[in-house]
Parts: structure tokens; C-alpha cells; sequence
């Protein structure tokens, strides 16, 4: 991506936070990052200077996406999602685990509370990540002096310290009946899903008391544990206690454009994000539907449980189509999770509208400025010329054509010289551009087709006033002709134009001159492709001539099927013989192709 393609990007953060996702030239996610604020966060990777496995992260990030979040905590579970789903090699703290706590409830017949960095399949309540390690500690020590389980290893035969301070149930020196933990669990499980206010009440209270008596310390410990406890078990979106399977889908309109983004929410989390936007021709409802029917007849995606939309989208239809239950949330985490797309949704479609305009001035405006240099007024379609051979062999001539500063290649044309042994050298330049500017623009005449408003020729004075001499007086049309000319080192220098290749003055920064090398590689690339498919087609078609027994037919067969030497002579006689061609030629044509390929290497 351009400097100028990351500046416009960098424009567009939002004041918001939410994580980022680095990419290279391969599109390849090379870093996963979050930010309280993605605006400066990912600004400052562009605007500082940086040392180290930074400054080598930052040199070969080539783009980047983001998605939004409604909180910093949000970001951050976002961020252990995305690192252990794409598994970036610059993430190191965070690729293996999360490298934050859970807070897990044991499965066993003496239950624990404790502190792990693990999740596994044992059965165990597990709550988290926590992003503050040490206030999932200090609420982990509140519920256990307040809910206590077992706090020692149990089967001491004799009553524990913590039994003594009322921490533990007593599995040290009794049975404790399993109700009684299950009464414990079950209001541990409600703190860490967020039911605190009592709690926090209660707690407040004291500090409050505290305060009055002048117990300043014992006040402070308790205002901690309060701001220990709203940062441990604050609610957030992207994990859930609902380990459901569901997708999400919501969109923004505007411009004409539909911007629709898809949430999979798995493992009570949210794992991954897709984003669509195109233009929106009936309703926006109409087209999210139809979106949602052509999402799921795809073969990769495994239908969820339950699927999450707007309230004005038709459902019934969808339900019945794709037999899962569709619903509009109307409160909570999950209404929250929908207005989260639709934010999302928006920043994307405001991104492709600047970056739209980024490329309309690339585009259009670089045009614009090869138009605005010659003195044309402003013209849609570029055709452009170039030929290439050997030594006169082979000639090929090639067309590529542009349209408001674009490649069109369903306009690109190919010729084959065909008057190279009746009048010409294939090396003759000039009777190469004579036959091919003839061929193309006597054809749209025949065949009534709109011109070009302006045709570039891969050369110097001489290729110039061919074509203007085949226009004018063969022709009879008009067509502004102008020639790229490159200079010692082949590279693109100058235009030229009129009959005396008058030099057409043009910045050799500018978004114009971009363009007009762009067009002249554009144009040698393809000619170069196209003679080297020629050569070894006629290089494959002389050898093959050699060969007895082997007619116009069976090389045009071999040609087709094989297209070189070396497969022919790998191939089986029996598949050659499936071309209908006889045994005995076809191993004539294997014996004299080995002897040709013995003697080259000889």
C-alpha cells in the first residue's frame, strides 16, 4: 500500500476503543494490538520513531483493519481472541494462553476456589480472562473469606487456620455435605456474573462507617476492594455466560452503499468478524436478507444456533428457509453486541468512501493530468501499443487499453503481424505499428465502436507520425496520438507529440506521470507475455513438423493438450494415442523428441 493509501486510513480511526490488526504485503495479519483509544494507539505506530522488534513490526506493515469495541476490557478479551485465532509472529506475550487469570471453581468433591491461567475440559467453572491480574487476586481473596469452599488440602484430621477465621467449610477434619458448597458456588457464580450491587452496598456502608470513626486505613483497604471488585466482574460483551452458537448481522446505508458486518460468536466469545460492502439497489432490510440466504448456501458455514438481526428485518421467511430461530434483541449484552456491528458497519463504509476518493484522484485526476499536458480536453479511454519479437521472429503486437485511469483488461487485444515474410521484417517497427493501428481502428469502423479519446505508443517520432499518417490519410478519423518515450536506462521519460514529437512537458512526481509509467510497463508486460507464448508454441510446431507422420491436425491436437516439449515427452503413449493419434506414431513422436532434447544436451 502507498504512504498516501495509510494516511487516509489514519484519518479515519475513531476516538474509540477496540483492537487493530497489523498486515504485510501478503495481507498476512502480523500483529494483533488493542487501545483505549484506536485513533492515537495505531497513529502512533506511522508518527514515532521505534527501536528494536517494534521498528521491524512497524516496517513491514503494509495495512491494517480495526474493530470497535464499547469498552477497553471489551478490546482486550477481543485481543486474546483474535491473537490465539491468527496467531500473529509479533504477538509473543499472548500467543500460547491468554497470560491473564481465571478465577476457576474446581470439579471435585471438595471444591476450591482459585487463581489459573489455563482453561480446560475438567468440568471446572471457569470466569475471566482478567486483564488487572492483582485485583483478580484481591477479589479471589474476598470471596474466599466471605464465600469460603476449601481453603487447605483437606483430610487433616484437625480444624485448619483458615476453619479458625471462618474461610473453610472444615473438609480438613469432616464431611462436608455437598449442599453446603453448592449453596457457596452458587453465590460465587452470581458475583462473577455481575451481581454485585448488594455486595458492593454492604461494603460501601463500611467504608462510609470507617471513614466516621476515623478509621482511614481500614477505609482505604475497603474503597480498594470495591474498585477491585467493579474492575474483576464488570460486565462485558464479548464473553458471555451463554455458550450458545450464534451469528450476528447488522449494516449502515449511505451514498447508495450497503456496509454489512457479521459477528460469530462461539465459546461464549466473539471469534471472528467478516465485512461486506456494495452497492444497495432495493431496500437495505431486502438486501441484509437476501445477504444472509447467499452467507449460508456457502459450503464453509456451518449454520449456528441461533442467528441475531435487526428489528425491521422480515424473519419468519428466514427462519423457515434456513430452519433456525432468528431474533431482534431487545435489551442486554446481546442488544449491546448488534449496536456494536452497526458502529463497526459504519466506520467501514465511511473508510471505503475516503479511500474512494483516494483513488478517484489516482485515477481519474492522474488522467486528467496527462489530458490537461497535451492540451485534450478530458477523455475516458486510453488505448495503448507495443510490440516485441526476436531478431524479427515471432512478432506479436499487444493492446491494453484504460479506462478514467484504470486497467480495463476485458479491452485488451492481441496481434499476431501477419505481413511479417510478405512485406516486412518482424523487426520493422514501424510496418508493425502501420498493420496493427490499421487492423484495430479500421475494425471499429466496420464494426461502428466508439475510439479511443487518445492513443499512447510504446516509442519515439517515428512510430508517431506511422500511426498519424494511418489515421489521417488511410483512415480518414481523428484520434489525439502521443508517444512514451523512455529514456537510457528503459525506464519511462518523457511524451511526445505532433509530427516533429514536440515534447509534452509533465512533473515527474505527479500522480500523471505515476500513471503514464504504469500504462507503458502495463503495455510491455503484455506484449512480452504474449510473444513468449507465441515462440514456444511455433518452437513446439517446428519440431513437431520434423516429425514423420505428424500433420497440421496432430500438432494442433498436441499443442492444445500439452503446449510444450517437455510434457510431450513425459506424457504415456497411451494418453497421446487418446488424441487419435496411431501407436506407432505416437511413439515415433516420443523416440524423435528424446533424440532432439539428447542432442541439445550433447
Amino acid at each position: 500500500m502507498t504512504t498516501e493509501y495509510l494516511e487516509h486510513k489514519l484519518t479515519l480511526l475513531p476516538d474509540r476503543p477496540g483492537c487493530y490488526l497489523m498486515k504485510d504485503l501478503n495481507a498476512k495479519i502480523i500483529y494483533v494490538g488493542k487501545a483505549k483509544n484506536l485513533k492515537n494507539r495505531v497513529r502512533s505506530y506511522f508518527k514515532s520513531s521505534h527501536e528494536g522488534k517494534t521498528a521491524k513490526l512497524v516496517s513491514e506493515i503494509q495495512d491494517f483493519e480495526t474493530i470497535i469495541t464499547a469498552t477497553d476490557k471489551e478490546a482486550f478479551l477481543l485481543e486474546i481472541t483474535l491473537i490465539q485465532k491468527h496467531q500473529p509472529y509479533y504477538n509473543i506475550k499472548l500467543k500460547k494462553g491468554t497470560g491473564y487469570p481465571y478465577i476457576k471453581i474446581t470439579n471435585e468433591r471438595d471444591p476450591q476456589i482459585k487463581i489459573t491461567g489455563q482453561v480446560k475440559k475438567d468440568g471446572g467453572y471457569y470466569f475471566g480472562p482478567y486483564p488487572n491480574v492483582y485485583a483478580a487476586e484481591e477479589t479471589l481473596h474476598f470471596l474466599q473469606k466471605v464465600y469460603p469452599l476449601r481453603r487447605c488440602s483437606g483430610h487433616l484430621k484437625r480444624p485448619c487456620l483458615y476453619y479458625h477465621m471462618g474461610q473453610c467449610l472444615g473438609a480438613c477434619f469432616k464431611e462436608v455435605p455437598s449442599e453446603a458448597y453448592q449453596k457457596n458456588i452458587n453465590k460465587i457464580k452470581r458475583f462473577l456474573n455481575g451481581n454485585v450491587t448488594t455486595v458492593k452496598k454492604a461494603l460501601t456502608k463500611k467504608m462510609q462507617n470507617a471513614a466516621q470513626n476515623l478509621e482511614f486505613e481500614r477505609a482505604a483497604e475497603l474503597r480498594d476492594q470495591i474498585n477491585y471488585i467493579e474492575q474483576t466482574v464488570e460486565k462485558q460483551k464479548i464473553i458471555s455466560n451463554d455458550y450458545t452458537p450464534r451469528d450476528l448481522f447488522n449494516f449502515y446505508v449511505d451514498k447508495g452503499y450497503i456496509s454489512i458486518q457479521v459477528f460469530f460468536i462461539r465459546q461464549a466469545r466473539l471469534m471472528k468478524r467478516e465485512k461486506r460492502i456494495f452497492p444497495c439497489i432495493n431496500e437495505p432490510e431486502e438486501e441484509l436478507a437476501s445477504f444472509i440466504l447467499q452467507f449460508y448456501n456457502r459450503k464453509n458455514n456451518v449454520l449456528p444456533r441461533e442467528v441475531l438481526v435487526p428489528a425491521k428485518i422480515d424473519q419468519e421467511p428466514l427462519t423457515e428457509i434456513l430452519h433456525i430461530p432468528f431474533r431482534t434483541p431487545k435489551r442486554g449484552q446481546k442488544r449491546d453486541l448488534l449496536m456494536m456491528a452497526h458502529d463497526n458497519a459504519k466506520i467501514s463504509l465511511e473508510e471505503k468512501f475516503r479511500l474512494m476518493e483516494l483513488d478517484n484522484r489516482q485515477t481519474v485526476g492522474a488522467q486528467k493530468e496527462i489530458f490537461d499536458a497535451l492540451g485534450l480536453p478530458y477523455g475516458h479511454v486510453i488505448e495503448s501499443f507495443d510490440h516485441s519479437h526476436i531478431q524479427g521472429t515471432d512478432a506479436v503486437s499487444a493492446m491494453v487499453s484504460f479506462v478514467d485511469g484504470k486497467p480495463e483488461k476485458s479491452n485488451y487485444r492481441k496481434y499476431k503481424i501477419k505481413n511479417v515474410l510478405e512485406k516486412h521484417n518482424g523487426a520493422d517497427e514501424a510496418a508493425n505499428t502501420r498493420e496493427i493501428i490499421y487492423r484495430r481502428y479500421s475494425r471499429l469502423i466496420k464494426e461502428k465502436q466508439p475510439f479511443p479519446d487518445l492513443i499512447l505508443m510504446d516509442g519515439g517520432e517515428i512510430e508517431l507520425n506511422v500511426i498519424l499518417d494511418v489515421l489521417h490519410n488511410e483512415l480518414g478519423i481523428n484520434i489525439p496520438v502521443a508517444g512514451m518515450v523512455k529514456d537510457n536506462h528503459h525506464r519511462t521519460s518523457h511524451l511526445i507529440t505532433g509530427e516533429d514529437g514536440h515534447l509534452v512537458p509533465l512533473d515527474l512526481h505527479s500522480q500523471g506521470f505515476f500513471l503514464l509509467t504504469r500504462i507503458q510497463d502495463e503495455v510491455h508486460r503484455f506484449a512480452i507475455t504474449f510473444h513468449r507464448k507465441t515462440h514456444n508454441k511455433n518452437a513446439l510446431s517446428s519440431q513437431l513438423e520434423m516429425i514423420k507422420g505428424v500433420g497440421p491436425k496432430t500438432r494442433t491436437k498436441l499443442l492444445q493438450k500439452y503446449h510444450s516439449i517437455s510434457k510431450i515427452k513425459t506424457a504415456p503413449v497411451k494418453d497421446l494415442m487418446k488424441l487419435g493419434i496411431s501407436q506407432t506414431v505416437a511413439e515415433t513422436i516420443k523416440l524423435t523428441l528424446n533424440k532432439i532434447s539428447h542432442k541439445k544436451v550433447s
